[in-house]
């Protein structure tokens, strides 16, 4: 099994030291290539993984290459390389947004076997969570190892891929809106006293603490409300300050804002 790395920015590093990390793959297994050659030295210097001097030593050696070019750039990297992907007839797999399976099927002169994935921000720290999917000609072992892949990295889900645009808002978008809930609340803090610092330690430990307990007590989110609300408690009052203000209407706004720009792009 030969991964190749058709690009190596911050997403890439992200999974491939994933990768890595999880002992999906070796480093002998890994091969990167990337306009920058002093990016891909240094990278393959730190990792141990090989480094390829085109994109035809890539695509030739590899059995999955993984495009991780932005999507202004990839057409370009299709039609160039389609001969090559025709000839050695890798699994291509895509983390370019907004690029449907359709669009990347349209670059290639041949019926390619494609998946595509859509990562988040939290790739970079081992927690993202990602989408997959793949079009007719990927196998059901195309598929496997990409989940596999996408849990090196965080967690996967199989969706179709008229799903992808909400899960671009839900999960890609997302990160920036409990950015911005952490940074409010630690505002408050430094507002009554606390060193800012200390106020997103807080802040940010109490949400990465809360998701936790979420997913580990497979309770719904009103039952875990209901538990730290004590009756005519501090917890309750802030609760329904919130409510009151329209916390739940503006998060799904902004969710509703994000898609609807989605369909516009």
């Amino acid at each position: 099994m030969m991964l190749g790395f058709y690009g190596t920015g911050n997403m890439a590093t992200a999974i491939l030291r994933g990768v890595l990390s999880s002992g999906l793959l070796c480093a002998d297994e890994l091969m990167i290539y990337d306009i920058d050659f002093t990016k891909i030295e240094a990278l393959s210097k730190e990792t141990g993984v090989k480094t390829a001097v085109s994109p035809d030593a890539l695509i030739s050696a590899c059995d999955t290459v993984l495009l991780a070019v932005k999507p202004q750039v990839l057409p370009g990297v299709l039609n160039e390389n389609a001969p090559v992907f025709s000839q050695q007839n890798p699994l291509i797999i895509s983390i370019a947004a907004g690029k449907t399976l359709s669009f990347l099927q349209e670059q290639l002169s041949f019926p390619a076997r494609l998946v595509r994935v859509m990562p988040n921000l939290n790739a970079t720290v081992g927690a993202a969570v990602s989408a997959f999917c793949g079009n007719e000609r990927a196998t059901e072992e195309d598929l496997a190892f990409t989940k596999k892949l996408c849990e090196s990295f965080g967690t996967a889900l199989s969706l179709p891929e008229t799903q992808f645009p909400i899960f671009g808002v839900l999960g890609g978008c997302s990160p920036a809106f409990v950015f911005l809930f952490i940074d409010a609340l630690a505002a408050a803090g430094v507002k009554n006293g606390l060193p800012k610092a200390t106020a997103l330690s807080i802040s940010a430990q109490s949400v990465l603490g809360s998701a936790k307990l979420l997913f580990e007590s497979k309770e719904h989110p009103r039952e875990l409300i209901d538990r730290v609300c004590s009756p005519g408690g501090t917890t309750i009052e802030g609760v329904l300050s919130l409510t009151g203000d329209g916390f739940e209407a503006a998060v799904q706004k902004a969710v509703q804002a994000a898609l609807e720009k989605d369909r516009r792009l």
